[in-house]
Formats: C-alpha cells, structure tokens, sequence
C-alpha cells in the first residue's frame, strides 16, 4: 500500500514532464505507467533515453568477450523492455534477441509493442523455457537484488545452465556503495562477507532489496571466472551498483 501511495503521489508530480516527453517524443511507444515505475522509476525520459544509453553500454562490455555476430542475447528480467527495445537497431541483424520476465501484464505489453525480440514468462522461481547451453550471453541488471538468499543460488544455477560454456553472464548488484543504507547490525554482516536480504515484501518486487559483499558474489560465482569486476562509487550522493562479468566454465575441474 505503502508502494502504491508512492507510485500515485510521483504520478501527480511528474505529470508535466510527462506530457512534455510525449508532446516531444510523439512516436515513443511508452508503457503504461505502473510497468515503468515498478521496474524503474516514473520518469518517461529516463526510462527511455536512459534505456537507450544502458543498451550501449551493455553491448561495449558483451563484445569485449564474446563475438556478438549470430550470437542470442537474453535480457533476464527485461521489466518493460526499457533496455531491449533498443538492442536491435546497435547489433548485427545475425543476433538472436530474448526478454524473460515475472509479470504476465509486462510481457503482455513486450509483446504487443516492441519488435526484434522474443518474450517469455517466467516465475519468481527457476526455470527459465531455454535449453541448455542456448545463450552467448545474459545480462541481469539490478535483478540479483531483489531476490531471498535461497533464490540467488537457485537462479544464478539456472542462468549458468542456459549459457553456453565460454559464454558471458553481466550482473549489477548493490556493492559497498549502498552500506550507508544499512542498520549497524546488517552493515556488520556485510562486512563478514554475508548477503544482506531486506525482505518483508513481495519478492521480486522493487520493495524487496539484497545488498551483495564481494565475497559473497564470488563465493556464488565459483568455479566460473569472474573476467570483470567494477565497484561502484557514488556520485553527488547517488551510489552505483557493482558490475560483474563472468564467463561460464562447464569444463571438469582436475
């Protein structure tokens, strides 16, 4: 109730702007405006030019490890399409482009609006509709955080799964940047190396918030080999969530 009395309150406040954006941007298929603000924010400029500019960078670290040529593509929790909408026109026609996500009405609406890209729904708990070893890459951005302990390794077991062997897993993840964020007590916990779940919510909702120590996340990540990682800092008081690159390694260990 509480989200919902935020969502109204922003919808009040962010109406000139918003129909500013559409008088301007007249051709811009937009979502309705709860599917934004869920995945997002209420904010119809950044949902889509910054979607566009989140594309671009997604693609700049994809390329530096794998060759994006007839490769497939998975947005995992691609939300209302915010960044997939615009991966077709920055890719080879070659690639094979896919968008999976928990929300029936949000998959309904991908499917409905948006081209170069196939859509399918998935619940808050693995699988996914894939075969085995079917991608080149997926992405997750700010997923991993908004997901219970139980179902970080549930998940990332099953995006592993989908992935060919040398192909390439992106995450961002709220780091060391978000600690000002937490008690003392799950500050304490983080420090150790512990996940850090503040839950009580609907999981997988935006209410629903993990926080990741690096320890952890390699702890989740072994025996693949995490390629990048890039902390997050904070910027005019707004922290950055944490990038993990890792390519997958089904090869027996010795």
């Amino acid at each position: 109730m509480a989200d919902r009395f935020r969502f109204y309150l922003l919808y009040l406040v962010t109406a000139e702007r918003r129909r500013e954006f559409r008088k301007e941007n007249p051709r811009v298929k937009l979502p309705p405006d709860y599917l934004i603000y869920e995945s997002f924010r209420l904010d119809y400029e950044r949902y889509y030019f910054g979607g566009r500019n989140t594309a671009r960078w997604v693609i700049s670290h994809l390329e530096k490890y794998i060759s994006l040529d007839n490769a497939a593509i998975l947005d995992w929790g691609c939300g209302p399409a915010r960044v997939l909408r615009h991966l077709p026109e920055m890719v080879s026609s070659s690639c094979r482009l896919y968008g999976t996500d928990y929300n029936p009405a949000t998959v309904r609406w991908d499917r409905d609006n948006i081209g170069g890209a196939e859509f399918s729904l998935n619940d808050t708990e693995p699988p996914l509709s894939y075969a085995d070893n079917y991608f080149d890459a997926v992405y997750g951005i700010s997923i991993f955080t908004h997901l219970s302990e139980k179902l970080h390794y549930q998940w990332f077991a099953e995006l592993i799964r989908a992935i060919r062997p040398g192909g390439i897993l992106l995450l961002t993840l709220q780091g060391k940047a978000f600690t000002a964020k937490l008690t003392p007590a799950e500050r304490h916990g983080f420090e150790q190396g512990r996940l850090v779940v503040r839950g009580h919510t609907k999981v997988g909702h935006r209410t629903w918030s993990a926080f990741h120590p690096s320890d952890f996340v390699r702890k989740l990540a072994h025996p693949h080999e995490v390629v990048d990682f890039e902390e997050g800092g904070i910027t005019n008081g707004q922290p950055a969530q944490d990038v993990w690159i890792i390519r997958v390694n089904k090869s027996p260990r010795p």
